[in-house]
């Protein structure tokens, strides 16, 4: 499988200068050829091809006064910038034919882009020196701070400036079934949340960090000093990228948990079941920001990325599975509760159940798992509880995240 190795970068003034400068010689040529297809589209002729796109906005343009300047970078990131052009067009036609999630039409780039990249493959003859440094052609030797060492040797590696005006090298890389574990035997369902981030069905919680929620008032005071700077002004530009850093720092430390305990849990057990969320539809809710702060979805990718690679079984159970209503001690679907019903008894079998912990063994369960429904039970209960105190209160309460 392929995977993706970023480390930061640390460009002198002239490296980033010529940074900026493939920046944008990409943006044009890319924003040129989408111009030609649209066009070509609105005139009803052929769509163009990249091989006569590639002579004539590349090749031909170096010769003309207007686009002379593209000679000053690698010819191979232009012709990547025409790629990213054919896979934006490939993914909007696929999701009109509903092969994948529907995307918008490919637009133009701007030089204001939060995040700009250009990349390198192995024509470029791109290397990384004796000493560390990554050495791109017409760039020079970038200084990298390496966190780790890479498996394999890399066969592109990209140059990505994000908001905060911070630059990291992305390299692909292909790794073989080396890294596959060794085989274990626990098997685990997850519930994840937001009062706590994730419920496993052996009975651990783990915390939700609520990282923006934390740094809320750092952020404010920064998006308060932004909005008091002048458009247009040097100092309004500084306290962009003041308020884009303090944003960063929230992204890096959930990603860093994220991957943390994404690890954690392949590690320890063979097989991992979670439940396909309806995150986009979550989003909608008055839940939205701490569901956009709990970051479920990279959660998930992360643990189905990381079990192909490791040998682990990742298994995705449906969104309209009734977790939380079915007892996994006897089974019995007991009917929908309210988010304020953290504990409820059952009303077959009298057992008083942890909402999170037993929604996480009826994952496991529902994935076919061998987990053990003990881990559900809080304490035993002889007389069954009245139907009415596990249904739906007849007046709004207060609702925590499930």
């Amino acid at each position: 499988m392929q995977l993706r190795y970023s480390f930061r970068l640390y460009p002198t003034s002239g490296q980033r200068t010529a940074l900026a400068r493939a920046f944008g010689c990409a943006r044009v040529v890319y924003n040129d050829a989408l111009r030609a297809r649209e066009t070509a589209r609105s005139e009803r002729l052929p769509f163009p091809k990249t091989g006569v796109l590639s002579r004539q906005l590349i090749t031909e343009a170096k010769n003309t006064p207007e686009r002379a300047w593209l000679g000053e970078v690698s010819a191979v990131v232009l012709q990547q910038s025409l790629r990213d052009l054919d896979t934006a067009y490939r993914n909007f036609f696929d999701g009109l034919k509903g092969n994948r999630p529907r995307m918008g039409a490919p637009r133009y780039k701007s030089r204001r882009d939060t995040r700009q990249s250009v990349r390198f493959t192995a024509n470029a003859r791109w290397s990384i020196t004796s000493g560390g440094k990554l050495r791109l052609p017409k760039i020079g030797d970038l200084p990298v701070k390496w966190s780790r060492t890479l498996p394999s040797a890399p066969t592109t590696v990209t140059v990505v400036k994000d908001a905060a005006s911070r630059y990291f090298a992305s390299f692909v890389v292909e790794t073989d079934a080396s890294e596959v574990l060794p085989r274990t035997t626990p098997e685990v369902g997850i519930d994840l949340g937001l009062g706590h981030f994730a419920v496993l069905s052996d009975g651990t919680k783990v915390d939700s960090p609520r990282f923006l929620r934390r740094a809320e008032k750092s952020l404010k005071k920064a998006q308060c000093a932004l909005s008091r700077k002048e458009k247009g002004s040097s100092n309004r530009n500084k306290a962009r990228i003041k308020v884009a850093r303090a944003h960063a720092r929230v992204a890096d430390a959930r990603r860093e948990f994220h991957h943390r305990l994404s690890t954690k849990l392949i590690r320890e057990n063979q097989a991992v079941a979670v439940e396909d969320l309806a995150v986009k539809g979550l989003a909608r809710t008055r839940l939205a920001k701490s569901v956009h702060d709990a970051g479920w979805s990279a959660f998930v990718t992360m643990l189905e990325y990381k079990a192909a690679r490791y040998g682990r079984t990742f298994i995705r159970i449906g969104r309209f599975e009734p977790t939380s209503q079915v007892c996994s001690r006897c089974g019995v679907k007991d009917g929908p509760k309210p988010l304020n019903v953290r504990v409820w008894t059952c009303s077959a079998c009298g057992a008083v159940l942890d909402r999170d912990i037993n929604a996480a063994v009826n994952v496991a369960k529902a994935a076919g798992l061998a987990v053990s429904a003990c881990g559900a039970q809080v304490r035993p209960e002889r007389v069954p509880a009245p139907r009415g105190e596990a249904g739906t209160h007849p007046t709004p309460q207060p609702s925590t995240a499930r």
